[in-house]
């Protein structure tokens, strides 16, 4: 009897599997069909459009990427260009001859008289944005690099329209009187020092094709004015400047235009010395000019 009932036992599940097939095995086989077939028709449907996608946008960026590069390029060589074939001023000497001036937008002024020590100019108006400088001393490293950070920073996008403005030539740097006369955006950059306070300024000069209509600063500590039109007494020099050469240069030319028969010293001018070239010029190039405000003597 046992062994009569376990291969009863034995049995049953495959009869139990049998009877869970289903009814109409064809009609399942359809649905299982369609099922598995669909959704690879559309994968291969999709990944075929996004493929196209893909190129058009590929070639799209490629196209974008060789334009922007170009435009880079072109402009970098348009920079590189004005350095690299400087413009140069009237010589009056040999190192005059020497000295560079990166073609940039710069000051208009015409030549009312020329010497042997020093001409004199009439500089028409133009605006700066000037900032006070850190320090007693108008040509401290740290000073002047601080200083000039700030006004680049305004002149390339720091400024409420985040506009990014040519860079122009010379930078000033210049002694001022005890009132604190604010200067506007000019060129060269000018740094003004305060009698009273024993405090320099230095200002850009303003590209002359927005006029009064420049951005406002977003540094609370530049500030934009405009520099009437003046006369000026202008001596040119090579080398790095220093506060000791600018002293004596400053002496000489005040003694030199006690002589002069037209021109006398304006009461209250203030010496201003102009930097026309990048850090990276040899010192026998760069072009510096020492400047005082004069006017014309009463007949």
């Amino acid at each position: 009897m046992m062994l009569l009932c376990k291969p009863s036992l034995l049995t049953l599940p495959p009869l139990r599997t049998s009877t869970s097939t289903p009814r109409n095995p064809k009609r399942s086989l359809s649905i299982i069909t369609t099922n598995s077939t669909s959704p690879t028709q559309r994968r291969r449907t999709m990944s075929a459009l996004e493929a196209r996608i893909s190129l058009v946008f590929a070639l799209a960026s490629q196209a974008s990427s060789l334009s922007q590069r170009r435009k880079f390029l072109v402009d970098t060589a348009t920079e590189v260009v004005k350095y690299v074939s400087p413009k140069r001023f009237e010589s009056r000497t040999l190192e005059e001859a020497l000295m560079a001036v990166p073609d940039l937008e710069t000051v208009n002024f015409k030549v009312l008289s020329r010497g042997d020590l020093y001409e004199i100019r009439e500089v028409e108006p133009y605006f700066v944005a000037e900032t006070t400088m850190p320090g007693r001393t108008g040509f401290d490293f740290n000073g002047a690099s601080q200083s000039f950070n700030v006004l680049a920073g305004y002149l390339f996008g720091k400024n409420t329209t985040k506009e990014t403005m040519e860079m122009t030539t010379p930078v000033f740097t210049r002694k001022t009187q005890s009132d604190g006369e604010k200067m506007e955006m000019t060129t060269p950059v000018i740094t003004k020092r305060m009698e009273d306070q024993d405090k320099w300024q230095m200002s850009f000069v303003m590209p002359s094709k927005y006029g009064a209509n420049l951005p406002l600063p977003k540094d609370s500590s530049v500030t934009i004015r405009e520099v009437p039109r003046k006369i000026i007494a202008v001596v040119a020099f090579s080398g790095f400047v220093t506060d000791e050469e600018v002293k004596q240069r400053e002496s000489k030319l005040r003694e030199a235009l006690k002589n002069d028969a037209q021109f006398q010293i304006k009461e209250g001018g203030s010496v201003e010395i102009a930097q026309y070239n990048p850090p990276f010029t040899l010192p026998f190039q760069r072009r510096n000019e020492i400047a005082l405000e004069v006017e014309k003597k009463e007949k």
